[in-house]
Order: structure tokens, then C-alpha cells, then sequence
């Protein structure tokens, strides 16, 4: 039964991308087949087999001794703050952040990153059919995150047209930065995260290809990666990623305050009024893709208005709200799946603005196609957690 709910829920997925597609005539199929077999060969590795298991349990080993090691900086400035015996989310899911910024800082300092993230979009270029400039920006984006990874090809922003300019914003939509992959294993299982992610980066270039398919010349496919004006020194490079980590965590925690407090005024407004909470309503609407993802039907509107609330606020608050519901293995696991991406209204402001700030005309380009982005990011999601579903 799961694998002909799959089925159903890749058909909504590839229709939904169809209708919106900007040219239907120009999809190439082949490299969009390819890239859901290894989809499909990724998570089965990652979730049914002994070596996906070892894998994802040493990354999740690194990043829990980097969590443990950050706790020593927290406990120095913060120690006694606390009560004994809780848990504070600021001090010990937000504040490591600023250790794991400043190792990326370090990483990118000696080379080794741009390294990566070359090789890696190199190959995947081969995969999906796209540029290198595209490929390149999708690893950059799970690794520098969703407005930094800009800055990295600045001197190209304003040379593109506006369909390749759609396809490295949704790439840096529908994945997550590294930084904060961390707090993301805190509050889900870290084998969601890390499947997501692989998902998610193949996932962006599938719908982005029924979406917004077009063909790179070769003379357009030029990869000019930017490096630092002025040389910074070690210490200077190191000072600026740890008040980068700081800014994330600060914005992280003012956003979580503000969007829980909202969400629970809406929820007592429409509560006194219609007798059912915003969420709730959410819920019911979101609950055919919960259901067509493998969320059996009893918990899909649970699941639903857990994906609304990723969608109007922000993934954290979405995750804040998973813990509170006792979700089956199986709907939990699709769920998680779905949450980890940047997917959400606030991110089109946010890489609108990250990009106008390198490139004004382009920065109001990336307004005009803001809610197209969202709705495709939306649909990697979608498709990750449907690929996942079939093994979990």
C-alpha cells in the first residue's frame, strides 16, 4: 500500500510542477529520471542498510562531541544561569551555532570547503543536466548557507538571466546551511536530517528542471567563484564567522519569539471564535500532501498543520511543535524529513534581500518570483518525504 501511495504522491508532486512550469515543451526527462533513481538508491542506503546507519551515526557522532565542546564556551559565560536539571533551547540549541560558524570559518579559511564544494557541483553537474554555476551553488548552499553562498558569485549575480538566477535561489531555499545542521539533531532524530539533506540536493534540481527547464551554453556555463578583496588574517577571519554564528542564533531566537507568540494568539482568536485553532485549520488543508507523502490518514492532519507551521513561520518553530504530538514511527519520520529546509515566507525576504544587497535589479527580480520559489521549494520538500516514505 505505501508504494502505490509513493506513486500517487510523485504523480501530485511532477503535476503540480507541470502546471507551473514556465516552458513544458523544453523538460528534459532523462536527467530528471536519473536523479530520482539515485534518490531512491540514497535512501534506501541511508535508511535501510548497516553502512547508511554506521555513516550517519559517525556525522551525527561529530556533530554531538561539536555540540559538547561548544556547552564548554556556553557553560563558561552562561554556568548558574539556569536551574539545575533544565534545558534552556537559547543556551543549548541556539548558542552552539557560534563554535560551529567559526569551524566553517576555519574550514574555509584553509581551503578545504571551496575544495568540496567545487568537486562535489562538479559531479552533480554532470548528473542533472545543469550548469556548473547551478551545481556548485547547491553544495554552497548546504554548507554556507542561504544568503551567504551569494556573496561566493557576486561577480556573476548580475550577469544572469532570470532563469538561472530562479535556480540558485530555490537551491538555496530548499536546503539548509551546515551551521546549523547541529540544532536540527537536538530536537529530530539526526538520520532524518542527514537523509534530508542528501534528498533535498537533488530534489532542488528535479522540480527546478519541470519548473524552470532550459539548456546552458558552453559558453555560458562559467564558474567564477569569489574570493576575498583583502586578505584577512586568521584571527580577523575567526572573529567575523563567530559573530556571524552569533547573529544567526540572536535572529533564530528573536524570530522563535515572535512567531510562537503570534502563532498562540491566532490560535486563541480563532479558538474563541470558530472553536478550532489556526494550526488545526492548517491542518485539514495540508493534510492531502501529509497523506500522499505516507503519513497514514489518521495522523495526516496532525502532520499537516505541523507542515503549515514550517511553512508560515520557520522549520524550528514546525520542530518545537512535532515534539508536542505523538506522532506514529513511520509519520514522524516523513515529517522530520519535510521540515528540514529553508521552505518558508520569511526566506523569500531573506535571499531577495541577500541578493539585492550584492545586486539591486536582480534583488528585485528575486521579489518578483518570491512565492514561485516558495512553492517549489515547498515541492523538494514534498518529494524528499515522499522518497523517504517508501523506506520508512
Amino acid at each position: 500500500m505505501k508504494f502505490l501511495i509513493a506513486i500517487l504522491g510523485l504523480l501530485v508532486v511532477f503535476a503540480l510542477s507541470f502546471v507551473a512550469s514556465n516552458n513544458k515543451r523544453g523538460i528534459r526527462y532523462r536527467p530528471i529520471l536519473i536523479m530520482i533513481v539515485l534518490q531512491l538508491i540514497l535512501a534506501f542506503f541511508l535508511l535501510n542498510t548497516v553502512v547508511g546507519t554506521v555513516l550517519i551515526q559517525g556525522f551525527s557522532d561529530i556533530f554531538t562531541n561539536l555540540l559538547t565542546y561548544a556547552s564548554e564556551g556556553i557553560n563558561f559565560v552562561f554556568g548558574g544561569i539556569a536551574n539545575e536539571g533544565q534545558a534552556p533551547f537559547f543556551l543549548n540549541v541556539l548558542l552552539p551555532i557560534i563554535f560551529i560558524s567559526a569551524l566553517i570559518g576555519i574550514l574555509q579559511y584553509i581551503k578545504v570547503l571551496p575544495l568540496i564544494i567545487r568537486f562535489i557541483g562538479l559531479v552533480l553537474s554532470k548528473i542533472n543536466g545543469m550548469g556548473k554555476l547551478e551545481s556548485y551553488n547547491a553544495v554552497a548552499s548546504a554548507i554556507l548557507g542561504q544568503s551567504e553562498v551569494f556573496i561566493s558569485v557576486k561577480k556573476q549575480i548580475g550577469l544572469l538571466p532570470k532563469h538561472r538566477l530562479y535556480t540558485l535561489c530555490a537551491s538555496a531555499m530548499s536546503t539548509v546551511s551546515m551551521s546549523i545542521v547541529g540544532a536540527y539533531m537536538t530536537m529530530i532524530d539526526p538520520k532524518y536530517v542527514v537523509t534530508a539533506l542528501v534528498l533535498n540536493l537533488f530534489g532542488g534540481f528535479i522540480i527546478a528542471s519541470i519548473l524552470n527547464p532550459y539548456k546552458v551554453t558552453p559558453e555560458e556555463d562559467k564558474l567564477e567563484v569569489q574570493e576575498e578583496q583583502e586578505k584577512q588574517s586568521f584571527f580577523e577571519m575567526l572573529g567575523e564567522y563567530i559573530m556571524d554564528g552569533f547573529k544567526v542564533a540572536i535572529t533564530v531566537a528573536a524570530m522563535l519569539i515572535g512567531f510562537v507568540a503570534l502563532i498562540a494568539m491566532i490560535n486563541g482568536i480563532f479558538s474563541g471564535i470558530f472553536g478550532i485553532s489556526f494550526q488545526q485549520l492548517l491542518g485539514y488543508v495540508f493534510a492531502p500532501f501529509a497523506f500522499v507523502m505516507g503519513v497514514p490518514w489518521k495522523e495526516a492532519v496532525d502532520a499537516g498543520s505541523i507542515m503549515a507551521t514550517k511553512m508560515v513561520s520557520n522549520e524550528f518553530v514546525a520542530m518545537l511543535d512535532l515534539g508536542k504530538h505523538a506522532l506514529s514511527p513511520r509519520a514522524t519520520g516523513i515529517v522530520s524529513i519535510f521540515l528540514v529546509s529553508f521552505a518558508n515566507f520569511s526566506s523569500i525576504g531573506i535571499i531577495a534581500g541577500a541578493v539585492k544587497g550584492l545586486h539591486e535589479k536582480q534583488g528585485n527580480v528575486v521579489a518578483r518570483f518570491g512565492l514561485k520559489l516558495l512553492y517549489g521549494a515547498t515541492l523538494v520538500s514534498v518529494l524528499s518525504a515522499t522518497i523517504a516514505g517508501v523506506f520508512l
